[in-house]
């Protein structure tokens, strides 16, 4: 089976997470501490903050920004759940905004008519690695008062004019499962240039402990979202091969693009020139023509692992039930999430391998 992705975990991080395993020092020791400067330094922060995962990042981040019940939280309407999930744990209301079919990413202009005075943050999804037009956003951000969160989740390595999405907003949030740039198996990341946001984040994931002068107090009700030292010590390792595995996905999704470009009932991701996707999914969008699902099920018996990219928020049950919230509303985001398909790519993959699915897709469309 060619799968969707694969982690690529070399024998030193293998090595050293034995090592750790041995030493029996497992939370948030020198290793975490190393692996934040490393991505302090990789996207020229002040303070990155490691957690359990993508999504305590996101619900800790909502939590440092003192968002809360009473509060709206505008989101787009297309992206993993997660990324509303934390809004709801926070206790605030998901104010969904459409998306763009060009880049995935949520609809500047559909921003401003959904905020409210009850509005309290925009979350900005750089959706499949590609980056939302975060400029814009930020200068509308400015103009009404807002704060920004990014969800880099998918978009560790992925630019915007030169610099790294993520590190534009309040906070950023990145995530490293084993679908991501980079993966601890599980584990997360904040970024912020802000030095009290910095202290209250690693409070907040440390049961909300403070130590000064060798006397510990907990300021906050805190969780325990803590990153172990093992997750730590892959995080550095695979840190240090990010620029190659984001070459190589670059260089297999314009092997893609040349080999599908004349398939008229697809759309392939589309390139902007200020813009650098680091293609955390290959995500084509097929025409309503074809049954998305059917396709899934015809490159499984084919040995080739696809499915679809994320989810359309208005059509989950939880949110279709609180918000009463339906797919008409929403039309680019329930069609990415229906017609929406995400291709394999990475460096478990070969140039043939790729050939061999472009193929393969071609072949199954007609045929469907």
């Amino acid at each position: 089976m060619l799968k969707l992705t694969r982690p690529r975990i070399q024998e030193d991080a293998i090595t050293k997470v034995v090592e750790i395993l041995r030493s029996g020092n497992f939370v948030q020791g020198h290793n975490v501490r190393a692996f934040e400067e490393a991505l302090e330094e990789y996207l020229s922060v002040r303070h990155a903050v490691a957690c359990a995962s993508g999504t305590a990042a996101l619900h800790l981040a909502l939590l440092a920004a003192d968002i809360h019940e009473g509060d709206e939280v505008i989101c787009p309407a297309f992206t993993f759940p997660a990324t509303a999930n934390a809004v709801e744990r926070a206790g605030a209301d998901t104010v969904l905004v459409d998306i763009t079919l060009n880049d995935f990413c949520i609809d500047v202009s559909e921003i401003e008519k959904s905020v409210t005075e009850k509005t309290g943050a925009i979350i900005v999804v750089h959706e499949f690695g590609q980056s939302a037009e975060i400029d814009k956003i930020l200068a509308l951000a400015d103009s009404l008062g807002l704060e920004v969160i990014e969800d880099a989740a998918c978009a560790l390595g992925t630019e915007y004019n030169g610099l790294k999405a993520g590190t534009f907003g309040l906070m950023g949030c990145f995530s490293f499962h084993p679908r991501k740039a980079i993966t601890t198996g599980e584990g997360g990341l904040i970024v912020t240039d802000d030095d009290d946001l910095a202290c209250k984040l690693r409070a907040l994931r440390n049961h909300g402990i403070s130590l000064e002068d060798g006397h510990q107090d907990f300021l906050y009700a805190g969780l325990n979202y803590r990153m172990t030292e093992f997750q730590a010590a892959l995080g550095i390792s695979q840190l240090a091969m990010i620029e190659d595995s984001i070459v190589t996905k670059i260089r297999q999704a314009e092997r893609y693009d040349k080999a599908l470009i004349a398939t008229d009932v697809i759309r392939t991701p589309p390139l902007f020139n200020n813009r650098r996707a680091t293609y955390q999914t290959y995500h084509i969008l097929v025409d309503d023509i074809i049954d998305r699902n059917k396709l899934i099920a015809s490159f499984k018996a084919a040995g080739i692992e696809t499915n679809l990219g994320a989810q359309a928020i208005n059509c989950l049950t939880y949110y279709r039930h609180k918000y009463g919230y339906d797919p008409d509303g929403f039309p680019n985001a329930t069609k990415a999430y229906q017609q929406g398909l995400a291709l394999p790519i990475g460096n478990h993959l070969k140039d043939e391998d790729i050939d061999f699915i472009a193929e393969t897709l071609i072949k199954l469309l007609k045929n469907i």
